[in-house]
């Protein structure tokens, strides 16, 4: 069944931000920055606003986990969208209502404005194809400028709605592990015909961050050179250099 009445979103929002929240306090959660700048969205954005991207099937533990008011995330209008909006709103988290592929435009005039802060975008939401890239999140990199930081999740044996994204419920005290992946950054005013090659290295970048967390989450160890891990960014850190991002992470792939 799905939810259209205001009062039943409001009730379904309500009920499940609590139910995510005690859950996400019982997991076995870490997380790391794979990247020569350490990032994670706890950062304030004044020292550098970047664009946070996860598949659509990860957001329940980062929200909960990072959450807070440096960040707007890029929600649909659909009811599923409107229970993601009472989510991010308990934890202090902006909401910009549109999508990488509809909607676009306006998140780009929200996040040009001063103070915008961090974006989270979900890049192969809200309706899919499952993890795959749509152009529209390089769109609004190159309109905004923002760099985008690749996230992956991993689980421990999670479970799984049946839904167009598999959903991931973590199990309670279960193991999940979070990877921020090196910033990319996109060419200023690209046109929509140059969009699909910069989608496909954004793409790449995902899925290798992806696999690496979640062979993180099955193994208990994260393979990864020493220089690239950072428990946790320092806010007092100065905004890194374009040479200081250059080149790619050696992940394992799973």
């Amino acid at each position: 069944m799905r939810l259209r009445h205001p009062l039943v979103i409001a009730a379904a929002g309500w009920c499940g931000t609590r139910v995510v929240r005690l859950l996400s306090a019982t997991l076995r959660f870490e997380y790391r920055s794979a990247s020569p700048t350490p990032v994670d969205p706890l950062q304030p954005p004044e020292r550098e606003p970047f664009l946070y991207a996860l598949w659509h099937e990860n957001f329940l533990v980062p929200i909960a986990r990072f959450g807070n008011p440096g960040v707007a995330a890029l929600v649909s209008r659909h009811a599923d969208g409107q229970l993601l909006a009472s989510l991010l709103g308990s934890t202090g988290t902006r909401v910009v209502y549109g999508s990488t592929g509809r909607g676009g435009a306006a998140a780009v005039r929200e996040m040009l404005r001063p103070g915008a802060g961090h974006l989270a975008v979900t890049p192969d939401g809200p309706r899919g194809p499952r993890r795959v890239v749509q152009p529209g999140v390089v769109y609004l990199a190159s309109r905004t400028g923002m760099r985008v930081v690749p996230v992956g999740v991993g689980y421990r044996r999670p479970w799984r709605v049946g839904s167009w994204d598999r959903l991931a419920v973590p199990r309670p005290f279960s193991r999940v592990r979070c990877l921020f992946g090196r910033p990319l950054a996109f060419p200023p005013g690209l046109t929509p015909a140059a969009l699909g090659p910069h989608a496909g290295r954004l793409q790449a970048e995902l899925d290798r961050v992806d696999a690496a967390a979640q062979d993180w989450a099955d193994t208990g160890r994260l393979d990864l050179p020493p220089e690239l891990l950072h428990p946790r960014p320092s806010p007092v850190e100065q905004p890194p250099r374009a040479a200081e991002v250059v080149g790619a992470y050696r992940g394992r792939a799973g």
